[in-house]
């Protein structure tokens, strides 16, 4: 964590929200805040509900119960785009890029929400519009240099190993310029060393940028030494909620962890 890096006032508050599918529970009564320029990570086992979470707080789902807020605006049946416009950003657990385009074109496409011409402009490609792609570009390519991807700048990310797969997805949502950005399990199915090199790049983009980050991770340990904040859940309800060495010590997380049933 940098030393000059402040937290800032409230940017995400959840409360009380629940969510479920016909039956079936995937989210009880959760509160949670986020504040500006911290890095929150949001941790539980398999099938804890974190994904279900990133889906209500990005639009995906809509929760029967409670309230969202970001930036101060209670958001209502946000949709996933309106969230994008209005500064969240967010990666999936199973990467979700164009396979078929080049690793510039993909972090270029995160800029669409940054464009001002409309699409008559951008096709004729002349005057304002061909000035405000350079802007454009020239932004994409301070990404590039930033996620230590200039080798690759040309190749199709379908030809790229999973763990530069996973760069050129974060660097599609810093496109975006986020003021939140959502991480879905940025490191399963990365070896070591990958793993080691994402940590890194999810702190610089914090102390860089100054990105809020929240982060979805089933893996305690790869979190612990990340965050500000940590929240846990389990079978969709929080068990924890506070700085890393309280949660690293609490019984109830340490319980979930091992398997251990509670009455």
């Amino acid at each position: 964590m940098s030393e000059t890096r402040k937290i800032g006032d409230t940017l995400l508050k959840v409360d009380n929200i629940s969510l479920s599918f016909g039956g079936v529970k995937a989210i009880t009564g959760v509160s949670l805040e986020i504040r500006e320029r911290e890095i929150c990570a949001i941790i539980g086992p398999n099938g804890a509900g974190k994904t279900s979470m990133l889906n209500c707080i990005n639009g995906f789902y809509h929760p029967q119960e409670g309230t969202i807020t970001f930036g101060g605006e209670i958001r209502r049946q946000m949709r996933p785009h309106l969230a994008a416009a209005g500064g969240i950003a967010r990666t999936f657990q199973n990467v979700a890029l164009f396979t078929g385009m080049t690793t510039l074109d993909n972090i270029m496409t995160g800029r669409n929400l940054k464009m001002k011409r409309n699409f008559l402009w951008q096709a004729l490609n002349i005057g304002p519009a061909r000035k405000e792609e350079l802007e454009h570009r020239e932004f994409v390519e301070h990404i590039i240099d930033f996620l230590e991807i200039e080798a690759i700048r040309k190749t199709p990310v379908g030809r790229l190993p999973y763990g530069l797969q996973k760069r050129v997805e974060l660097g599609r949502a810093l496109a975006a310029e986020p003021k939140l950005l959502l991480l879905d399990e940025p490191m399963a199915g990365m070896n070591v060393e990958e793993k080691e090199d994402m940590c890194r790049f999810i702190l610089d983009t914090n102390d860089e940028f100054g990105t809020t980050i929240g982060l979805i991770e089933h893996d305690m340990g790869v979190v612990m030494d990340l965050s500000d904040h940590v929240v846990v859940l389990d079978h969709g309800e929080k068990i924890a909620d506070g700085v890393p060495d309280e949660v690293r010590a609490d019984q109830n997380v340490i319980d979930a962890y091992l398997g251990v049933t509670h009455e």
